[in-house]
């Protein structure tokens, strides 16, 4: 039994980067062999097991036959006469199909290492199209290591345009497409290659047809902006996803929605923001009525982060259109009409709606009284 490390920390190591997890190809053993060594098996659809000690992935070397639609239909062996070469040749890029043996010596029959020196993010066979989730992979990849130079090679872009025009993407589920999106939109210091990437091979249209051409631009523009103001992960996909949205009726966002199967908090987000983003423009001139059901509406005095999430999808998306963002005043408003509590209006004889009706009655008197000395200042 022989163990290999393989794929990304193989390849982050010779770009000089920390590698996140370090995963194993063992050769030459079986479930029994690895259950009786101490490991624990993990894996339903192929044997990976975890060191008992380290806790990282170990996987018996295996092959894979192409049987049916979708980056599921593969039919898997693994076995003591798999190669590691035969483990290698199976894997989408030449850059993550490298491996080290425990003395720290190559095993690289595709060139990834030489790939890797020249930035080239290349195919390893032409089995790469058996799997459209590749497609996908290829691009967060891109993106991921745009910063580095690398580049997509021509033939494996137009092996992806061959994929792609057989229909093959819409055979991959809405969960895969969209977790595939976040880790590109999460992972990547230039998260717009990505989708630049997927338009080079005409991938946009089955499942991102909803960025028209005039929502494409700014919405890249928004995704990268956000990345660059760190924002956090949902604020990051509201952003990219807010440009389209705004061109779309609520049925039709809705319907986006529930094809890529999009986390409530991140479609409640746009859709906030989408309803919100003429007064977030022009809070200064709202009547003071108007500003609080404004705040009302943006769940301002829940406990949610809803409201300060939607100030930074407009601050992202001011940058981009060089535009003003009224996040002071925002959270100024929220914070005079927040300092009247219920309790500040209960008196005798109120009970139920009178309540919330006196609330808003006093935190509109409140706005007023701030909006008079705001104008002033």
């Amino acid at each position: 039994m022989k163990r290999y490390l393989v794929g990304g920390a193989v390849r982050d190591g010779l770009l000089g980067l920390t590698p996140h997890e370090r995963d194993w190809v063992v050769v030459g053993s079986t479930p029994e062999q690895m259950r009786a060594a101490g490991f624990t098996q993990v894996g339903r659809d192929f044997p990976v097991f975890l060191h008992p000690q380290t806790k990282e992935e170990h996987a018996l070397a295996r092959t894979e036959r192409k049987s049916g639609a979708g980056h599921q239909g593969f039919v898997v062996h693994a076995s003591p006469e798999v190669t590691l070469e035969d483990d290698l040749i199976r894997r989408d890029l030449t850059v993550n199909a490298i491996a080290e043996d425990e003395s720290g010596a190559l095993i690289d029959p595709h060139g990834g290492a030489r790939d890797i020196e020249n930035r080239w993010l290349r195919h390893v066979s032409p089995a790469f199209s058996e799997d459209p989730l590749r497609v996908l992979r290829l691009a967060r990849f891109a993106a991921r290591f745009a910063p580095l130079g690398f580049r997509v090679a021509d033939e494996t872009l137009a092996l992806c345009r061959q994929l792609v025009a057989t229909g093959a993407l819409r055979e991959l589920s809405a969960e895969r497409v969209w977790q595939e999106t976040v880790r590109a939109i999460n992972e990547s210091p230039a998260p717009s290659v990505f989708f630049t990437t997927l338009d080079a091979v005409g991938g946009l249209a089955d499942w991102f047809g909803w960025l028209s051409t005039t929502a494409l631009p700014l919405s890249l523009a928004a995704v990268d902006q956000a990345t660059a103001d760190h924002a956090d992960p949902v604020v990051r996909a509201a952003a990219w996803m807010a440009p389209a949205a705004a061109q779309l009726t609520p049925v039709k966002w809705d319907a986006v929605c529930q094809q890529l199967r999009v986390p409530n908090d991140i479609s409640t987000l746009v859709a906030t923001f989408v309803a919100s983003a003429d007064d977030l423009h022009h809070g200064e001139a709202l009547a003071p009525d108007a500003l609080l059901r404004r705040l009302e509406g943006m769940s301002a005095f829940r406990r949610s982060t809803l409201f300060d999430r939607v100030l930074a999808v407009d601050a992202v998306l001011a940058q981009g259109v060089r535009r003003r963002a009224h996040t002071a005043f925002w959270q100024a408003a929220r914070a005079q009409a927040e300092a009247v509590q219920a309790r500040d209006v209960m008196t005798d004889g109120l009970r139920g709606p009178a309540i919330s009706d006196a609330l808003a009655a006093a935190r509109t008197q409140r706005l007023a009284d701030w909006r008079q000395a705001f104008g002033r200042a």
